[in-house]
């Protein structure tokens, strides 16, 4: 054999080395390019499904928020209503009381010790009202006493819209 021809001979296997190798990384890219599109595939849907999970999520705790605030609205309503009722009445009650159309009296205690003061009585013997012997309070103090009902009346409507308020929040 001659230089020459070895080294056409030794050209053509370098050649053919070549070509096999370039179609072999053409078949390679195509299955490996065709493993990433199925990834790629595979990875959108999970993004899809992790998309639509996570909105039906916000729209649930949505729905939740707005019901909650719903329940809410309506205590608070239904307690300003009773808020507004009682003050409504204590102002009635004081007016009452201002115009001498009502009187507040105590039920005084026979076995008591100041018994032996003389505290004029609220009705006579000819009274109608049933009981032991009655006081009558003077409308100044009556006021004060309708006023400290009124404090007290108003602390408890707002402790009741607290309580319904914490328990709406623990639904």
């Amino acid at each position: 054999m001659t230089p020459a021809s070895l080294k056409l001979a030794l050209a053509g296997v370098l050649a053919r080395v070549l070509f096999t190798a370039g179609g072999v990384w053409k078949v390679q890219d195509w299955r490996y390019g065709k493993q990433l599109a199925e990834q790629a595939g595979l990875h959108q849907a999970d993004l899809f499904a992790n998309s639509n999970a996570a909105s039906a999520q916000a729209r649930n705790d949505q729905d939740k928020r707005l019901a909650l605030e719903q329940r809410l609205s309506a205590s608070d309503q239904s307690h300003h209503e009773a808020l507004t009722n009682a003050q409504k009445d204590l102002a009635r009650l004081r007016d009452r009381l201002a115009t001498a159309d009502l009187r507040l009296s105590v039920l005084l205690e026979s076995a008591d010790s100041a018994a032996g003061c003389s505290v004029p009585a609220g009705t006579g013997a000819c009274g109608v009202v049933h009981g032991g012997t009655r006081a009558r309070l003077d409308a100044a103090h009556a006021q004060r006493v309708i006023g400290i009902t009124d404090a007290g009346d108003q602390g408890l409507i707002a402790l009741a819209a607290c309580q319904a308020y914490v328990r709406e929040l623990q639904k």
